[in-house]
């Protein structure tokens, strides 16, 4: 039997450590993400605050670092004044063209972060709103009382800064599509003056600014405003459904897999050649493989067909599978990626479907827990040599490889995206083929297109078992993502001496490991 795919796992460096902020989240106020997603006060399922509990239980268990709101297309005509005190107004969302009751705002969002255990990330309007807004929502949410904004938090019973640590200034602002989109000239002058405004008010904060992986818009926003950022912030949705809501099938997107690479390498090159590289990073702040289903209208039949995004029948392993690819191409690049926020966490296009009797868990949602919960802390080298999936234009295997930070069990992600066949890959580690059977989680299901619904909750979970390495090779099921854990020092049939595969303090002889 011959191995189809080779993947070597290099253990020549201490590996790179990586930002759980990759694991990130994003929720907007868009058709059911807030109301009747994760609020909904007077359901038998929320506590007192109108939260809903086993949203709250499912988001513990994928761990989020940060969450970002409140947009997104809505933030840009939103005024955070209008969301705070116990009196409010609905108001008229012009993004989205439906009435929004305002119940929802920086302290609800605060409290739930909190309840979920993230970090608070909070995008500003830039859109027909001003620097000084900004600021002022800044001094509202970080500043100790004496201040004009403060005071008011105070008055609203939060005495103590909010400490909201993450802020972004603007959502899409290059796109004709948003409410008060600029030029890159008057763009890079807005976030020069407004991030100045921002840190004068809080110099502490983590900030970033809407960008894109295009040298055009990028370029001169960073050259006037890069001493002040932290992070630059793109987007990407790669099965383009806005206006007709025809989801591609599974070569279509899986195939787009290499897509987020060529926008991290696009946006870091030109970091890099503004002489900023290891001083602002990338958050990529809004990523799903499906764009959101909104046509333009304010009618009844356009806002009534963004039900079509809660369709649960369109998240299959196809969705899983590019969700892995994306989360593979932010890790190995977690020297310039800093943060990744799925789009959105709830209801829409994201991992949890959430219906007035209860939730369902999308297959992206158990890619999202198995990355959260079984990686090790750093990133090691790891390269892959596997032939073209048909019809794709994509490698058959993706892989990524981890380490913990004991440097005593390391951790395999291989995806297998052939849609209906096994596939046999051969590891290496250090150049030696691994051996032997070791702890695995596998997320593959029934079929390519198995989902999970209300009627069928757990059609595709992920399942526990063994996975064994003979001479190097394992069989990967089909459509699958496998998390193989292996624990080391471990033997391997090969016995040549490899000085530099060292981890831990130990290297391997011709007699194993040995220290």
């Amino acid at each position: 039997m011959s191995a189809k795919s080779i993947v070597d796992v290099s253990l020549a460096q201490p590996g790179l450590t990586y930002s759980r902020d990759l694991f990130g989240h994003f929720i907007e106020h868009f058709h059911r993400q807030i109301y009747g997603g994760i609020y909904e006060p007077g359901s038998p399922l929320s506590d007192e605050r109108g939260f809903r509990l086993d949203v709250i239980e499912a988001m513990r268990e994928l761990k989020p670092t940060v969450v970002r709101w409140p947009g997104g297309c809505f933030v840009s005509s939103y005024h955070w004044v209008d969301g705070v005190g116990p009196e409010r107004t609905p108001h008229y969302d012009k993004a989205w063209r439906v009435f929004d009751p305002n119940t929802f705002g920086t302290h609800e969002f605060i409290d739930w972060c909190e309840a979920i255990g993230a970090a608070p990330f909070i995008c500003t309007n830039a859109g027909t709103g001003t620097a000084e807004e900004m600021s002022d929502w800044v001094e509202y949410c970080n500043l100790p009382s004496g201040s004009r904004w403060s005071n008011l938090r105070e008055a609203n019973g939060r005495p103590d800064p909010l400490g909201v640590p993450f802020w972004s200034i603007g959502n899409e602002n290059y796109g004709d599509w948003e409410i008060g989109a600029k030029t890159s000239e008057e763009w890079a002058v807005l976030v020069r003056e407004s991030a100045k405004m921002m840190r004068r008010v809080d110099g502490s904060i983590k900030l970033a600014t809407a960008a894109r992986a295009d040298l055009d818009w990028t370029l001169p926003l960073l050259q006037a405003a890069g001493k002040y950022l932290d992070l630059v912030s793109i987007h990407g949705y790669w099965d383009k459904l806005d206006t007709v809501d025809e989801p591609s099938p599974y070569l279509t997107a899986v195939g787009a897999s290499l897509g987020p690479q060529e926008d991290i390498q696009r946006t870091a090159d030109i970091i890099g050649a503004v002489g900023l590289a290891g001083k602002v990073g990338i958050a990529f702040d809004e990523w799903n493989l499906r764009g959101w289903h909104h046509p333009w209208g304010n009618d009844e039949v356009s806002i009534a067909a963004r039900d079509r995004n809660d369709d649960n029948s369109t998240y299959t392993m196809a969705d899983a599978l590019f969700s892995a690819s994306f989360l593979n191409s932010c890790l190995r690049r977690a020297d310039v990626v800093k943060m990744a926020n799925i789009a959105p966490n709830v209801n829409t296009r994201g991992p949890l479907f959430v219906h007035p009797d209860g939730i369902v868990k999308r297959t992206t949602f158990h890619v999202m827990s198995m990355y959260a919960n079984l990686l090790g802390s750093k990133v090691l080298d790891t390269h892959a040599n596997a032939p073209e999936l048909g019809g794709a234009g994509v490698p058959v295997i993706d892989s990524l490889a981890t380490i913990d930070e004991s440097n005593s069990r390391l951790t395999l992600v291989l995806v297998n995206r052939e849609p209906e066949s096994s596939t046999t890959c051969e590891v290496r580690i250090a150049g030696h083929d691994l051996d032997g059977v070791f702890d695995a989680t596998v997320l593959d299901g029934p079929d390519k297109d198995a989902y999970n619904d209300i009627d069928r909750p757990d059609a595709v979970v992920p399942r526990k078992g063994k996975a064994q390495f003979k001479n190097g090779l394992v069989e990967l099921p089909p459509h699958s993502v496998s998390i193989v854990e292996v624990d080391l020092p471990i033997s391997y049939t090969a016995g040549a001496v490899v000085a530099d595969a060292r981890v831990g303090g130990w290297s391997l002889s011709p007699k194993g490991w040995e220290r």
